[in-house]
């Protein structure tokens, strides 16, 4: 066997076959607190550290005239992005790693970080083949 083979092989045993997305509402916010870029940069910033994420550049945000927020961080791992929307008093969250991760406290975070009175968490795992 030469050694570009048994390299090969190797390499083979380590392919990530799924990957993890997390699709996140959080309703009855605080319209205030989802109207706060300084809020949601926390947020990332708690998010890309306690889950070991890895920014590839800097985080962008738009925010539009009546307050709401769009976020995009692009990760070595995928992407974070948000959406907000201080009239609804509602944040949308998804997280998308390429690698399984454990589960986060989303719902703890969301209910005291933007006062949400309910917080709907959907995992999905993301096979890359059948």
């Amino acid at each position: 066997m030469s050694p570009f083979s048994a390299a090969s092989s190797a390499c083979e045993q380590k392919v990530i076959s799924s990957g993890c997305e997390w699709i996140v509402e959080a309703h009855h916010c605080d319209a205030g607190l989802v109207s706060d870029l300084d809020a949601l940069r926390a947020l990332f910033e708690r998010l890309i550290e306690e889950m070991s994420l890895h920014p590839i550049g800097e985080t962008l945000w738009h925010q539009f005239p009546g307050g709401g927020i769009t976020g995009l961080a692009l990760l070595q791992e995928s992407h974070i992005a948000c959406h907000t929307f201080p009239e609804h008093r509602s944040l949308c969250l998804n997280v998308f790693c390429c690698r399984p991760r454990a589960d986060w406290d989303f719902d703890a975070c969301l209910r005291r970080e933007f006062g949400a009175t309910s917080v709907e968490v959907r995992r999905l795992d993301r096979p890359y083949s059948e």
